[in-house]
């Protein structure tokens, strides 16, 4: 009784890990709201400069997920992992508060940042994980709810607050108090060390991705071909394994440009936002700050979840017949995605010929650029999970979290070499995302989807998703 009990109560540590995310995600998305315009109107950088370095510092942020996850599986272990790392993202943000006349200074701060936040991205999700008992699914799952709720909230609240106090108080405090929470997110995270479950590294993996794959390469003389090759150093479940990791980075591919354009909605739309008219008059306010109408989106999307789950994708379903799996998800949401970039170009044109427009005119993309996202990101962390053999989970969702990185990447690139300007420049993204979700729409067609159970069994779908 007392063992039944215990299963259907949250693991006392689990405040720890919780509290420690919603001061951690504060932290960032505070900081993160005020960059562009910092870059712009404290250290004068023109805005295709201040939009690309944003988008390489965004990029970073999800390329060190795979150092932070190297290090914790076969080193470190998560606990370690996090809490070093954590402290290197205090001395960032540190950084941030202190040099923010000195642009050398201030940049190291934001490489800092990136690795502390990227680095432990990957584990402290794993971490929660390994708090649980076997039978206690139904928690786990919960936690994970509250943690994407939490991080919503975080960011609707930093993302109004930081850019008050920046124009307030300057950057010093504006940077200064996201940092403070990093450092107290990282004493909470301290207080839990006697009451973690602590899951030892794996050490050095005989089998893993990387030397399958330079298996491969190095045998490729084999008249069977890459993976027969690979199968003269490894076993037949590691080759089948990577195997369908290469098939799901196939599908992948096309989802980098969504991020391309999703993340601009705290750079090229916040600088459009500072050229329209700020005046709001309602509640009290008298006028917004460029940089809290980004707030939009986490609000919209504590909305647009249930929204989706409960009623646009049953009634999709019983309308039209028309099954809402992963894939039609995602590639539907990639042209929904397209069109949220239409009426921000639109936007632009009109500001370009000296009209007016009210900066509640936003409301409207971001809208539908949230619901993009709900349609993309987070059924893509689903199809990324049941499309992973049990030994690539983390190699898969390290995989998703390089889209991110890459998408950041190209938008950083296009900014830099300003070849689009004006409206231009956001109607070239809306019909780039608009060729890309063809190409994904194609890719997908010829996917076999799969269903990896908990015991390592396999069920194929024989019919075509998107048919």
């Amino acid at each position: 009784m007392s063992t039944e009990t215990n299963l259907n109560k949250y693991p006392p540590q689990i405040k720890y890990i919780v509290w420690n995310e919603a001061c951690e995600r504060y932290s960032y998305y505070g900081m993160r709201s005020i960059l562009v315009i910092f870059l712009v109107n404290y250290l004068g950088l023109q805005k295709n400069i201040a939009t690309s370095d944003y988008h390489i510092f965004a990029a970073a942020c999800y390329l060190f997920p795979l150092l932070g996850a190297y290090l914790s599986d076969r080193f470190f272990g998560k606990y370690k992992t996090i809490l070093w790392l954590s402290i290197v993202y205090c001395i960032g943000h540190g950084f941030l508060a202190v040099f923010e006349h000195d642009k050398t200074g201030f940049y190291w701060g934001l490489f800092l940042i990136a690795l502390g936040s990227g680095g432990i991205k990957p584990c402290v999700s794993a971490h929660v994980g390994d708090q649980f008992k076997p039978g206690q699914q139904a928690l786990l799952k919960k936690v994970f709810d509250l943690f994407y709720w939490m991080i919503n909230f975080g960011s609707t609240f930093s993302t109004l607050i930081t850019p008050w106090t920046l124009t307030k108080y300057g950057p010093g405090i504006a940077f200064g108090v996201p940092g403070i929470l990093m450092a107290i997110a990282t004493f909470i995270f301290w207080l839990g060390k006697k009451h973690f479950v602590h899951i030892p590294p794996t050490g050095p993996n005989p089998h893993s991705t990387s030397k399958v794959l330079l298996s491969g390469l190095k045998n490729m003389g084999s008249s069977e071909g890459f993976f027969a090759g690979a199968l003269k150093d490894h076993p037949q479940n590691a080759v089948n394994d990577v195997k369908a990791a290469l098939n799901v980075g196939k599908i992948f591919v096309a989802i980098t440009i969504f991020w391309a354009l999703f993340d601009q909605h705290g750079s090229s739309w916040v600088l459009q936002a500072k050229e329209m008219d700020l005046s709001f008059g309602y509640f009290g306010i008298d006028n917004l700050l460029p940089s809290q109408i980004p707030a939009l989106n986490p609000i919209m999307v504590m909305i647009l979840i249930p929204t989706f789950t409960f009623g646009v994708y049953p009634m999709i379903e019983k309308i039209f017949n028309y099954e809402m799996t992963p894939l039609r998800r995602m590639g539907w949401g990639m042209f929904v995605a397209a069109a949220s970039f239409v009426f921000v170009a639109v936007y632009q044109y009109i500001l370009d010929g000296g009209t007016q427009l009210s900066v509640l005119w936003q409301v409207i993309p971001f809208l539908v650029i949230t619901m993009a996202e709900v349609m993309i990101s987070i059924t893509g962390l689903e199809f990324a999970y049941t499309q992973a053999p049990r030994s690539m989970k983390s190699t898969i969702m390290s995989m998703w979290l390089l889209t991110v990185f890459f998408g950041n990447m190209i938008t950083a690139y296009i900014a830099k070499i300003n070849v689009f300007e004006g409206g231009n420049f956001f109607m070239f993204f809306a019909i780039l995302m608009g060729v890309f979700a063809v190409v994904f729409a194609l890719i997908a067609r010829g996917y076999e989807v799969k269903d990896y159970m908990e015991d390592g069994a396999v069920a194929v779908n024989p019919e075509n998703e998107l048919n």
